[in-house]
């Protein structure tokens, strides 16, 4: 009989590599307890229980190690890999897709989703939602319509109105085909270059067109103590 052949399955990247300074803690945020457990297992949980994501990697720093093993000893069911951050976030970024790359040359991983760890609510629906999009368009990014935002003068004097164009408040997982991702990390690399997030990247080094799905309310980032308080209680209504 001819072997079958397997369908590519996507990577879900969950930056943990952050100091956190501004919630007032004095370990990475992403390891306080929310609702009894760390912060960021919330966020493997959603992608973990997407079929579709055959490999979940925790980006992290080298001396969170113990924190680290914690986190996985609460998936028991999930093989999460590890990888370690570099000094930005895209550093992060490009150590994860250098760590996935003999897989992505080979096909077997076909999209990325890059999270950050600090954003806990995110759900199932909002990750298989940009990995679909992600899959057919090459490139999805989630997010808020800003219909609150004007623009202002240099010194703050006055409202000069709204900028012309949809406005989005840009949330992660941003998702994008594996390929042109990589490839576009490396040539910003070589460029010196830092962009804002995963899609300011990809527009300025590929020719993919990034899309704008909506996002979802709950999916904020923990920012401040105040913060922690909230999403307790949203996790406490699900």
């Amino acid at each position: 009989m001819p072997e079958t052949e397997t369908a590519p399955l996507a990577a879900g990247v969950v930056l943990a590599s952050g100091a956190g300074t501004r919630v007032g803690a004095s370990l990475n945020k992403v390891f306080l307890p929310l609702a009894g457990r760390p912060l960021v297992s919330w966020s493997l949980d959603a992608f973990a229980s997407v079929p579709s994501i055959g490999v979940l990697l925790l980006v992290t720093r080298p001396q969170d190690g113990e924190l680290v093993e914690r986190v996985r000893a609460d998936h028991p069911g999930a093989r999460i890999e590890v990888v370690h951050g570099g000094a930005t976030r895209q550093e992060s970024e490009l150590n994860a897709l250098r760590h996935l790359a003999g897989r992505i040359a080979d096909g077997s991983i076909d999209v990325v989703l890059l999270h950050d760890g600090a954003r806990p609510l995110v759900t199932p629906r909002l990750v298989t939602a940009v990995l679909e999009v992600a899959r057919e368009h090459g490139g999805a990014v989630p997010g808020l319509s800003g219909v609150d935002i004007h623009a202002a003068t240099a010194d703050g004097s006055r409202l000069t109105g709204r900028p012309a164009g949809e406005l989005v408040r840009v949330q992660t997982p941003q998702g994008f085909r594996a390929g042109p991702l990589l490839a576009a990390y490396e040539e910003a690399e070589r460029a010196h270059f830092a962009g804002t997030d995963t899609a300011s990247c990809m527009e300025q080094f590929s020719s993919v067109r990034v899309r704008w799905i909506p996002g979802e309310q709950e999916n904020f980032k923990i920012t401040y103590a105040h913060d922690l308080a909230v999403a307790e209680r949203v996790l406490g209504h699900r």
